[in-house]
Order: structure tokens, then C-alpha cells, then sequence
């Protein structure tokens, strides 16, 4: 693996050096874009408006709009803005990790100490082990401050970057209704179908069937041919009646 970040952990006066590697791979197709007319294949280029030239990217730079012209920002103008930020994840604060709401998650690193027996790294992740804890922080990843938690995954220190609070959206304006009534009858069945599904959390017992079903039909197109697609049976229920359905989802549960 390729490290993207190098810098160092940060907690009281321990200072912990490391390098961070992408924890995540997508498992989606790589799929290119053709013209549909003879199979060319598309390209995006970097086109300067006025010259209508495209531009090698060295020559790129970034610019902020300001009073109608354009101010424009080097490297070391994002270090300056936050030098202490840039080569630092200075753990702020520690959390309850069960108490950090899952839609804030955003991607997840790897870290790696730069020395392989490195004590405070040790003691960092076992002490998170022990506790139940997250160390809250910030830090700066390609010229953007990100909140991210820092907990361990066995041996590994992760660090996942988090959504800042201002970046979620409210829930006013969805039409959903708080005042919906529920008979103690129903909650009960509900409780109990939920009872009856409850498992220990295992995701490798999961993968990813539609692009694998995907790339079947593509071994199938490439010789020529189509292969059978099994069709979903809609779920269908005798009423509308939701104590009956709860009911027949635990009968059929049982019976599976």
C-alpha cells in the first residue's frame, strides 16, 4: 500500500509519528464511457475557456473569487493557514465511540508507526481497547480541515474522518408525521420480529451481489450471449392490517 499522509498522533505530550493508508477499496465496476456511435472512448480534458486550449495540469492553479477577480492560492498558503493542523492529529478530546452517530462517518485510514515497536502506539490502541473510547481531532488532508475520531481495530490505530456537525441537513422539512399512533399490541409483535432477526454484527457474511451479477452478464455479452436473470418476488401481504402483517413476517421467519 501507498501511504497519502505522513505526520504524527498527538495526545497531551505523547507524540506518536505515523503514516496514514486509505483503509477502503470500492468494490463497484470499472466501467469506461464510449461514444455509442463507433465505441471511442470518452476523455475529459482540462480546457481553458477563452483559448479553448487544453491545459497541462502543472499549469493549473486554484483561485478564489473575490470582487470579481480571482486571488490565487500557492501550497504553502493552506500550510500557513494552519500549520500546527497540517502534519498534527492533535486528539482534543476523548469519546464514547458508541455514542457517535453513524451517519457523521465518512472513510476510514489505516496508520502505521513509523518505527514497527512503537510503545506509545502500542498504549494508545490498547488503552482505547480497554476504555471504549475515541480521541477526537482535526487535522488537514489535501489542503481540507477534517474532524475525524481515532479508534483502534484490533492492533491498528484507524483514523475515520467524520462529518462536521453544519454538514447534515435538518429533518423539518420532511414530511413524516411525530404523531402517528401505536397500539401496544403492534410494538409488541414489532419487538418481537426484531428479536427473532437479531444477530451478532458480521459483514463478511454480506458482499457486493450486484456488480458480481454484472460482470456475469459481461462474460455472457462477450460471447455472444444472455444469461438467465432470476426475478424478484415482491413481498405481498393478504391485508393492509399491520398487526397481520407482523404476524405472517414472524410466521414466515419461523418457518424458514
Amino acid at each position: 500500500m501507498r501511504s497519502i499522509w505522513k505526520g504524527s498522533i498527538g495526545f497531551g505530550l505523547v507524540s506518536i509519528p505515523i503514516k496514514l493508508y486509505s483503509a477502503v477499496q470500492t468494490s463497484a465496476l470499472d466501467l469506461d464511457m464510449l461514444d455509442s456511435r463507433d465505441h471511442a472512448h470518452i476523455r475529459y480534458m482540462r480546457v481553458n475557456e477563452n483559448t479553448h486550449k487544453e491545459v497541462p495540469y502543472e499549469k493549473i492553479v486554484k483561485g478564489y473569487k473575490l470582487n470579481d477577480d480571482y486571488v490565487i492560492l500557492e501550497d504553502r498558503d493552506f500550510e500557513d493557514a494552519a500549520p500546527e493542523k497540517s502534519k498534527v492529529i492533535e486528539i482534543e478530546s476523548f469519546v464514547n465511540i458508541a455514542e457517535v452517530n453513524p451517519m457523521y462517518y465518512e472513510t476510514s485510514y489505516y496508520t502505521e508507526p513509523e518505527t514497527k515497536n512503537n510503545k506509545a502506539y502500542a498504549l494508545l490502541v490498547e488503552a482505547l481497547k480497554k476504555s471504549g473510547k475515541a480521541g477526537l481531532a482535526r487535522f488537514v488532508l489535501r489542503n481540507n480541515e477534517n474532524l475525524c475520531i481515532v479508534h483502534p481495530q484490533e492492533h491498528v490505530m484507524v483514523v475515520t474522518r467524520i462529518r462536521f456537525g453544519q454538514e447534515l441537513r435538518g429533518t423539518e422539512d420532511l414530511n413524516i408525521s411525530d404523531g402517528v399512533s401505536v397500539s401496544k399490541k403492534e410494538l409488541d409483535m414489532g419487538l418481537a420480529l426484531i428479536k427473532q432477526y437479531e444477530e451478532k454484527f458480521d459483514v463478511s457474511k454480506f458482499k457486493d451481489d450486484y456488480h458480481e451479477e454484472l460482470l456475469k452478464i459481461i462474460h455472457a455479452k462477450a460471447k455472444g450471449k444472455r444469461p438467465t436473470i432470476k426475478k424478484l418476488k415482491p413481498h405481498k401481504t393478504k391485508n393492509d392490517d399491520l398487526y397481520d402483517q407482523l404476524m405472517q413476517s414472524l410466521n414466515a421467519k419461523k418457518g424458514a
